[in-house]
């Protein structure tokens, strides 16, 4: 199937607490009604993710069509207008990105059913060319990251390569997605060697900043 990702922040002057709400019981359920979505999961930051200040973005959405042929009809569905119509009641849609996305499972386990997701935003290496940068990603760094014991699933989203034929430079490369069964569990991981391995690895695929995260809880709205 081909899998769109959305990048999301809520308008100006909104609550986070109102924002998941309309996105989660309003706007989600009018993009599950199109006849060509399969699957949709909406993955809403944890709230105690802003004790710090503001997040990057407000959470993601993940959404599944048959085919890329699909989804470009989906965007010309009566429906679609609705959709971008209803957006500006809860989004600031300067800040959307979105990511049609090669999914990756590296890790394939069984999910808690309250488990929290680490989402990082992924940028490659400065001067590394897209190809090279998906190989070393899922093919080397990725089982590294793998053999982290208290990941229950990690998933790694590649940008398509359809984004990068304009030329320009995409916002982000990829998205890795990793379940963990509670934020306690996420801190004892960062203690173990199998992390330290695993941040060790980065330079050789990362540019040398911080790459930004969230930490959300996903909804399935369909499938």
């Amino acid at each position: 199937m081909f899998k769109v990702i959305a990048l999301l922040k809520r308008k100006p002057g909104m609550s986070v607490e109102d924002f998941q709400h309309y996105w989660r019981h309003e706007h989600g359920p009018l993009v599950a009604r199109l006849a060509t979505v399969r699957r949709q999961v909406l993955s809403c930051a944890l709230l105690q993710g802003y004790k710090k200040g503001e997040l990057l973005f407000d959470g993601i959405s993940e959404t599944w069509y048959d085919s890329a042929e699909a989804y470009e009809a989906c965007r010309h569905n009566p429906g679609w207008s609705a959709i971008l119509a209803d957006q500006s009641n809860f989004l600031d849609r300067s800040r959307t990105v979105l990511m049609p996305v090669d999914v990756h499972v590296i890790k394939d386990g069984a999910v808690s059913a309250d488990a929290v997701k680490n989402i990082e935003f992924i940028d490659r290496k400065p001067g590394m060319a897209p190809e090279r940068f998906s190989d070393y990603w899922r093919k080397v760094h990725g089982p590294i990251a793998a053999r982290i014991g208290a990941i229950e699933r990690y998933e790694q989203n590649h940008l398509h390569a359809s984004a990068y034929a304009t030329g320009a430079a995409p916002p982000y490369d990829g998205i890795a997605v990793a379940w963990f069964a509670s934020t306690a569990e996420m801190k004892n991981a960062a203690t173990t060697p199998e992390y330290a391995a695993t941040r060790a690895d980065e330079p050789n695929f990362l540019p040398d900043h911080q790459l930004p995260i969230i930490i959300a809880r996903e909804y399935a709205v369909l499938g």
